[in-house]
Parts: C-alpha cells; sequence; structure tokens
C-alpha cells in the first residue's frame, strides 16, 4: 500500500520551509520501518523507490512545482529511472535524503536523489519525470518558464545525457 500518510507529513512539513531555487537540494530525513523490509530483512529495493517518490513531494512543494501544475491543470508522471544500490539498509535505520533538480531536455526533467547514512551513500538515482495533460506531454521549456526559470536548462552531467540518449534507441513496445 502507497505510504499516505508519510506522504501527507512530507507536504505538511514542507509548506512552511523556506522556497528552493533552481540548483538547491531539498533534504529529507527518514526512518525505515518494519514493513519496509523484504525477507533479508533489507529496506526493499521497490521501496526505495516509493520513499524517493516521497521525497520528489516535499522538494515540489519547497519549489512550488504543486501549484503550477494545479494553476495549469498538468500532471507530473514517472518517464523513466536509473537506480545504483549500494549500501545494505536495515529495519530502523535513520535516512537523509537529498534531491535535486540536475535539468532538462525537451520532453522531460531529470532529478537526482540519494540516501545517505551518515557518510556513505547506501542509494542514488535519477528520475526523468514528464508532466503532462490529456493531449500528451508539456515541452519542458513551457514548464521552466511557468516556474519562473529561463528557457536553458542546467547543463546536464555527461552520464544522464548519455542515459537519456541511450534511452531514445530502446525499442518500445518491447518484443513479447
Amino acid at each position: 500500500m502507497y505510504p499516505l500518510i508519510r506522504l501527507a507529513k512530507e507536504v505538511f512539513l514542507n509548506r512552511r520551509r523556506d522556497r528552493l531555487a533552481l540548483g538547491e537540494t531539498h533534504v529529507a530525513y527518514m526512518r525505515v520501518r518494519p514493513w519496509d523490509i523484504d525477507v533479508f530483512l533489507d529496506l526493499n529495493n521497490g521501496r526505495i523507490l516509493t520513499l524517493m517518490d516521497l521525497g520528489r513531494f516535499g522538494f515540489f512543494v519547497r519549489m512550488g512545482i504543486l501549484k503550477v501544475l494545479k494553476e495549469h491543470g498538468w500532471y507530473g508522471t514517472v518517464a523513466g529511472s536509473v537506480v545504483r544500490y549500494r549500501r545494505r539498509i536495515t529495519v530502523f535505520q535513520r535516512l537523509e535524503l537529498r534531491t535535486r533538480v540536475l535539468g532538462w531536455d525537451d520532453r522531460f526533467t531529470y532529478f537526482e536523489q540519494a540516501f545517505w547514512r551518515g557518510p556513505d551513500c547506501c542509494a542514488h538515482s535519477v528520475v526523468r519525470t514528464a508532466i503532462t495533460t490529456g493531449k500528451g506531454i508539456v515541452p519542458s521549456v513551457e514548464v521552466a518558464k511557468s516556474m519562473g526559470y529561463g528557457e536553458i536548462s542546467p547543463p546536464l552531467p555527461d552520464w544522464v545525457a548519455d542515459w537519456a540518449a541511450a534511452e531514445t534507441k530502446r525499442s518500445w513496445p518491447p518484443e513479447r
């Protein structure tokens, strides 16, 4: 089940925090609960993605993205992600989740997220999102302008740009 209470907490706690500027990092603190673990007593890899989703909501509140989406009748969707898992995360551990915008291309915005436990990065991801309507994807430039940013994205790291380029070569739909 989706952690709706945790989602409400993230939105509530971040409503009064300082607004973030483009390029600034949002920090959220989370604790691993017994219902977040898998049969090996680790934080479930799918739950890591869900907790990162919650971290993006707190970030969206602080950036003012949710307000802009509501004003335009837009909604966001995850269009892809790449995750690297590096350290074991177990029940009751406290984690710091850091979220920031890396940049955008014509269609997608790229977010970097990382779970830290002290000096160790436990999991790192890049999530690409699209802003959509019932008629399709809203161009990133239009979204950036509505947020008060310029049309030009910060440069994406080479490896993120390479990943995005590789995704354009991936066949869709996949073979059966």
